[in-house]
């Protein structure tokens, strides 16, 4: 029925920047649209969701802060990861993971030739746009999916299902590290396909 479901490369330099790329692209369309973020994506997909286009949300592997929180704060009360130490800051303030790194958390469960391609060509993210916090909550009001990555190194499983039961989100386990679109893609596309379905009715 015209459903719509919208991929959006953001800049990455901080949450206004973020949100501001989404609703670029949420303007071009004609039919309602579900957001799909991942990590930090899904503090921008939170704060851009509100757009009225937006029909769902579906979070894999996300944060999904509440008003007045940012990426970091949804983390505050959980212990750091291992994977903290391994981030490199550059002269313009921008994180990194070192590619041994890369391997050990953040593609452990693909082919190590794609994990090395995923080092080098990581895009970094600003680190300030972690504390930038949202005005806007868009779970309170669409509906909400989240894909929880069991075999998670970098955001913690047990975090994700708290997300999930703070913004009453339908969970599906995917049994994945940290980025389940490019180790179980199958699984996560029923996932979007899932919402889909349910919007349409």
């Amino acid at each position: 029925n015209g459903l719509r479901v919208v991929a959006v490369h953001n800049p990455l330099t901080g949450l206004a920047d973020d949100v501001d790329a989404v609703t670029r692209a949420l303007n071009h369309q004609s039919h309602p649209v579900v957001l799909v973020g991942h990590d930090y994506g899904g503090t921008v997909i939170t704060q851009a969701g509100q757009h009225q286009k937006v029909a769902a949300l579906v979070y894999i592997a996300a944060c999904a802060p509440d008003i007045g929180e940012s990426t970091a704060d949804v983390q505050n009360d959980h212990a750091s990861p291992a994977v903290i130490s391994r981030f490199t800051v550059d002269a313009g303030g921008f994180l990194s993971l070192q590619p041994d790194a890369v391997l050990e958390f953040l593609a452990h469960d693909l082919p190590a030739t794609e994990g090395a391609v995923l080092a080098a060509a990581q895009q970094p993210i600003r680190a300030s746009a972690l504390l930038d916090r949202v005005t806007e909550a868009a779970w309170h009001t669409r509906s909400s999916w989240c894909g929880v990555a069991d075999e998670d190194r970098i955001f913690a499983p047990a975090l994700q299902r708290e997300i999930a039961r703070r913004i009453n989100a339908s969970v599906v386990t995917l049994r994945a590290g940290h980025l389940p679109f490019l180790s179980r893609p199958k699984e996560t596309a029923a996932l979007i396909l899932a919402a889909v379905d349910d919007i349409r009715g």
